[in-house]
Order: C-alpha cells, then structure tokens, then sequence
C-alpha cells in the first residue's frame, strides 16, 4: 500500500476518534478537556519556539560553567513569568573537564592530532569563547603507548572476531568506530580485553560524506567534527560520587579512587581527519567487508602503527542547577504529574536539547495562559529543566535520589522529551500507557501531512514493515506499541530506579546530521537541517502537552495492565526463543571449530589462536515466569473491570487512582538488577553493552547472552516474583 493512500485512509478515520469519550473522562468531561486542549494548542508559537532556540543555545552552556548558570537563570525568569511557582534546586556534583589531550603516531611515521574543530563562518556560534574541547568525560588520567588495533565497533562480537583471527589487543591501543552502542561500551570492552587504551572516532560512512553532504553545506558531520560524550561503565547513574544518595552539598561522597563507574582506561574522541593518518599507517591483516568504513584507505585490523595517547583531567565539584515550576493542582495537589527537558549541552546545543526545551518552555506558557482564564488543573503539573543530563544523567538522579520516598508517594507519570526533529513520532515507556498515548497521539496533527501524527506513524511502520503478514498486523492493531526504555536521557532514574509510569516522547527521522555532540550543534544548523518552521517543536509541545494535560485532570488515571500482561507475555517468548537460537548457533560453531573452518584471516602465514568449543546450553526452566504471567492475565482482565465501573460511577476513584500509578514499583526489586543494584526494575533496564538500548527482562536476558546459566534460573525466579506481586496487588479488594 502507498504512503499517500494510506494516509488519506488515516485521515478518514481520524474524525470518529474525536468524538469517542477520552480514555479516563466521562462524556462530559470529556467534552471540557478537549476545549481545554483547544485553547492550549492556540497558545502555541512556532516563532517563540525559534526565538527560544536560538536564545538559549547563543551560548556554550555545559554544566558548570558560567553560561550554564545564565541558561537556568533565563528558564527561571520565564517560569516565573508565566505565573509558575519556580525555584532552582541546587546539586553538587563531579564533572571532570581536560588540561592535557595529546594524541601523536610515533611510528612509521610522526602525526600528531588536531584535536580541534574549526570555525565556520556559515555557523555564527562555532568558535565561541568557553566550548568545551573534545573529550570523553570521566576517561581516567593516562599516558599509554602502544600498537593501535582497529576493533570496528568495539563492541564483545567485535572482540570474539579478532580472537578468531589471532589478533589480541592486550597491552595495546585500540580504536574503535562511533556507533552501535552507547560509547562507554568500547573502553568498557576493551579494557576487558586487556587494551591500555582507547579512541573513538567517527567514520564518514556512519554520519559523514557517507550519508550526505557534509556542514555547512549539508546536515553531516565534516571531516574535523567531533562527538563529546560521557564513558562511564553502567553501573548506576548520576553523580559517580553519589550512588544511590542526592549530592546535597553535605551529602557523603566516594573518594575517587573507589568509584566503580570510570573508565579503566584512557580514551579519547577523535575526527575522521585525524583517524586517517593513524588508520593509514596500519598494515597486516586487512579488515573484513562489514567492518570497512567510508575513508579512501584499505582497513587494516593491526600492524605496525604505534600511537601515543596522555590525559588529564580536572576533577571539580560544579554546581547543578535544577530549575523546579509548579501548579499546584485544585483536588489532588498531592498527585504529580511530572514534565521534564534538559538545559545543558556538551557546547551551545540547539537541537540537543535546546528543541526540546523549547518546546516545554512553550507548554509552561500555554498552561500559563490557562491559568488566566480560571483553569486549574486537579492534580499539581511539575516541570523540570534539568542541568547535567549530557556527562550522566546528573541533575534528574540527583533530585530523584534525593526526593525518592516523596516522588514514589506522589509522582503520578513522568513525561520526558530531550532533542526533536522533524518527522515521525517516537514513543517509549510503560506500557500500561499504550491505550493513553494512542488516544493522544490521535489529538495531534502531523504538520506535513495533516493527519494524526498517530496515523502518520502508523502508515511509516506499515510501509516499512517486511512481511505482508507484518502488515496486517500493524493495520489490525489499534493502539501504538510503545518502546522500551533504556538509557541516554532523563528518565532513566524515574522508571528504572523509582519505578514511575514514565514516556519519553520525540519527533524525528527527517532531520537525520551529524552536529551530535560538537560545536556545530547550532541554531544555524537546526534551522536549516532539523525542523526550519519550528513546527514540529509545536507538535512536540501538543503530544507532551495534551498528555499532561490528561493525566492531571483524568477522573480515572488511563493506566492500562491488559497491554503491559501481552507485551510482558511477548518478552517472555523472546526469551525462549534467545535460548533456542543460542543453542543452535553454538552447535554449529563448535561444528565449524572442530572441522578446523573457523579461520577467519586472510594472512596464512599468521599463527591463529585455537577458539575453544563452547559449552553447551542447558535447558532453563521458565515454568514460574509462565505461571506468574497466567496469574497477571487474570487479574489484569479482572481489573479492567473495576477500572469501567469506577468511570461509570465514580466512587473511591481516589483511592483507585493512588493504587493505579503506584502499581508499577510492584515490579521494582529490592536487591537490583545482578552487578548492578541501582537497577531495580525487573523489565526494562539500559543494557550492560548496548548502553542506550534497553534489555527488556534484563535480568534473564543479560544472564542468558553471558551464558551465566545459575544466574539466569536464579532471575527467572526474581522476575516471576514480582509479576506475582504485581498481580497480587490488582487482585486486592
């Protein structure tokens, strides 16, 4: 089927969603909450969201420094102007900035790197005054010599191929390519493997010429760009001084030389400019098909080129600048409905996260332009512009660790948008929210096309979708199928850590770059590359906007289990079905090995380690995960029941309501996720090497993919444990 005719179909149906009564509302109130969201949406400016960007991202503005505090100063005033009761909350916090970066070939040849990225006189803030140089933050202090190995992706596949050919990276440099995790997993990794250092650097074919015309010119990434970020391993997150405690300025702090987080190695981000005089000196063993970049160079994996790499760096407590907005709510101002963005960037940031923030700026005004006309909303709206998300997630697990047992009391949902394009809708969280953010992604317009963003989303998926029975599938389904959430933005510490309903909501998908992380992540950029009418800033304000809306003045909180029971239910068969495929793989390697056909290099004369046959995979007994999820079912369905009949007649919707967004830290553990306790919900959680994507059951999923097999039973059990406690929970009369 054709994107347009699919479209046109979608917009025919679109008008019957209007009139059906919303999901958690009488046909009454109902009726109220759309006029409501009417007189919302016209409060919204494209302009104003533009005028925001490019005021907000004038300057560099990483936490810590001068323009970082003049950035939560300007959002402040524009609460407060807006008629919300605003405050800043202040953290303290380690953030480590560079005094030493130095990156030199030693042999066969000398080059020594730039390290830099130029000013452009096409982008009017490159080159400012006070941008951070390019660096991975909380890499440890080093000054490492040794061969440079080139390991692809860095990521453990990547490492069982290099053993397959003979090659080892013990007491040598890797270098690693930008992509396919998070990048604290290639240090992490290689530091496994013996490595006593690490670079990064972006490979044209991933965001540069390879994808598109390069900046200024076009979207993508030049060849001196460079991305900053973060390496800390996945332990926990926030402040790595703090684990678990809010960094108060008398909190109790770690020494530096406990903190489990860092790297524990050296590395170092790197442009492709400087990548091809050290990736052009390597000789030996040439690198596999897959793993050849966009460089005009044969890959070698290793050889004879010798790097040096020293750092240093200044570990300073900073303050983090939390700016807190509320209204309190009419009937219930003890319920929250949270709405969060960070202020932050690596440099100026305007697309991340400055759109984003933006955005929620431009829903604060509109809220505030409600309140003038008499409207309140029952429950209390909270926003937060977070400082601190880009070096880990800092200000938002500050002040969730430090308000844990109030927010677990009260925190209705959490609502979390970061940096937006324009585009397609992006959509992940709990999914008892997936009836709730169906209905409103409905509400909202897509500017493009003038069908629902939901509709528009739907037709991308149909249309991309490989099989005809995947098809049938998506246009049969009515609701959206929300995301699990990972890591890599704000909402982690609520979902993951405190187990709050949470969303993280975004545009994108046509306005794809290669600005990420560097000082060309401009207003100039953005307005010509991301979204240049600012519209889907507007989109983005309505989605996030309307959904708070809903959850503050619902009758019924619009929480749904029967979704949560089938996507859990689908995790499960997941998990069989990784199992049985890790059993067949593994009878066919060590097929391959014991023939002597696992030869993968293409020197003959290269003296080849002897892969080991793996163990083979036992078979796991799910039966308690099973028999847990049949008892969810039942009580989910019994549940819906009572859900109905409270709309229907509302009494005790009250005391439903604090049973329906508490419902979730039922499936919090106590003991934490294995290796890593700050963890605490058993299904969804980053993954230890993947980083941003999310491990769903992650306790048996991660247990599985390291063949630890006691631990996987031992999971199974603490997964069925608190699905049980959950289905328990609704079960109580």
């Amino acid at each position: 089927m054709k994107i347009h005719a699919l479209l046109i179909f979608c917009g025919l149906i679109a008008t019957a969603y209007a009139q059906q009564p919303i999901k958690g509302f009488t046909a009454a109130s109902s009726a109220k909450q759309r006029e409501v969201e009417t007189t919302f949406d016209a409060s919204l400016s494209p302009q104003r969201i533009s005028e925001t960007i490019k005021d907000l991202s004038s300057i560099p503005h990483h936490i810590g420094s001068p323009g970082g505090k003049i950035v939560a100063e300007k959002i402040l005033a524009r609460y407060k102007s807006f008629g919300l009761d605003a405050h800043i909350e202040t953290y303290y916090v380690l953030f480590p900035t560079p005094k030493t970066r130095l990156l030199e070939l030693t042999s066969p040849t000398k080059y020594t790197a730039i390290l830099a990225e130029p000013t452009l006189p096409e982008d009017a803030t490159s080159g400012q005054k006070g941008q951070l140089p390019t660096y991975n933050a909380y890499s440890i202090d080093g000054d490492v010599s040794g061969q440079l190995v080139y390991v692809n992706y860095g990521l453990p596949a990547d490492y069982e191929k290099l053993a397959l050919m003979g090659i080892s990276v013990k007491g040598k440099i890797a270098i690693a390519k930008y992509g396919n995790s998070w990048r604290g997993i290639k240090p992490q990794v290689a530091a496994e493997h013996g490595a006593v250092g690490c670079i990064i650097y972006s490979d044209p074919a991933d965001d540069g010429y390879g994808a598109g015309d390069v900046y200024p010119r076009g979207a993508f990434k030049g060849e001196y760009g460079v991305q900053r970020g973060a390496v800390t391993e996945g332990l926990y997150s926030g402040d790595p001084l703090t684990p678990g405690v809010g960094a108060t300025k008398n909190a109790k702090r770690l020494d530096i030389k406990d903190v489990k987080v860092f790297t524990k190695i050296p590395v170092l981000p790197i442009s492709y400019h400087d990548a091809l005089p050290l990736l052009s000196a390597m000789s030996g063993t040439i690198a596999p098909p897959e793993w050849r970049g966009g460089l005009p160079i044969t890959y070698h994996i290793a050889g004879d080129a010798v790097v040096h790499l020293k750092l240093a760096f200044n570990w300073d407590i900073v303050p983090a600048y939390d700016v807190i907005a509320k209204i309190k709510g009419s009937t219930f101002p003890d319920e929250w409905v949270i709405r969060g963005n960070h202020h932050d960037a690596w440099v100026n940031g305007a697309n991340d996260p400055i759109s984003g923030q933006a955005a929620l700026l431009d829903e604060a005004k509109a809220l505030g332009d409600l309140l003038k006309t008499g409207w309140r909303p029952k429950r209390t709206i909270v926003y937060c512009s977070w400082d601190g998300e880009e070096p880990g997630l800092l200000g938002s697990t500050e002040f969730v660790e430090d308000h844990e047992q109030e927010l677990q009391k009260k925190a209705v949902i959490y609502i979390n948008t970061d940096g937006n394009t324009r585009g397609f809708l992006s959509a992940g969280g709990s999914n008892t929210l997936e009836a709730f953010l169906t209905e409103v992604s409905q509400s909202v317009t897509d500017p493009q096309t003038k069908v629902s963003v939901f509709e528009r989303r739907r037709a991308k998926d149909v249309v991309s979708a490989g099989t005809d029975s995947e098809k049938t599938e998506l246009l049969n389904r009515k609701e959206i199928r929300l995301s699990p959430l990972g890591g890599g933005s704000d909402f982690e510490s609520f979902l993951q850590h405190d187990g709050i309903p949470t969303l993280d909501l975004e545009f994108g998908g046509e306005g794809d770059g290669g600005e990420y992380h560097s000082i060309y992540d401009s207003y100039d950029h953005y307005k010509r590359f991301k979204d240049p009418t600012f519209e889907y800033g507007v989109a983005l304000a309505k989605i996030s906007g309307h959904a708070a809306l809903r959850m503050a003045d619902a009758d019924v909180l619009p929480f749904d289990f029967r979704e949560l029971y089938n996507t859990v239910d689908r995790y499960s068969t997941e998990l069989t079905d990784l199992l049985n495929n890790l059993r067949k793989s593994t009878v066919l390697e060590n097929q391959l090995i014991a023939a002597n056909l696992y030869n993968l290099s293409n020197d003959p004369s290269k003296n080849l380690l002897s892969p080991k046959p793996k163990g083979e995979v036992p078979q796991l007994d799910f039966a308690p995960l099973k028999n847990a999820l049949d008892s969810l079912k039942k009580s989910t369905n019994a549940f819906a029941l009572i859900w109905d009949k409270a709309l229907q007649d509302g009494q005790n919707t009250q005391q439903l309501n604090e049973r329906l967004y508490r419902a979730e830290q039922q499936l919090l553990t106590a003991e934490g996720l294995p290796h890593r306790p700050w963890f605490k919900h058993t299904l969804y959680a980053s993954g230890f090497y993947t980083g941003y994507d999310a491990k769903t059951l992650p306790g048996i999923r991660e247990a599985i993919e390291q063949r630890n097999w006691t631990e996987a039973q031992e999971q199974i059990a603490v997964a069925a444990k608190s699905i049980l406690k959950l289905a328990a929970y609704l079960g109580e009369k």
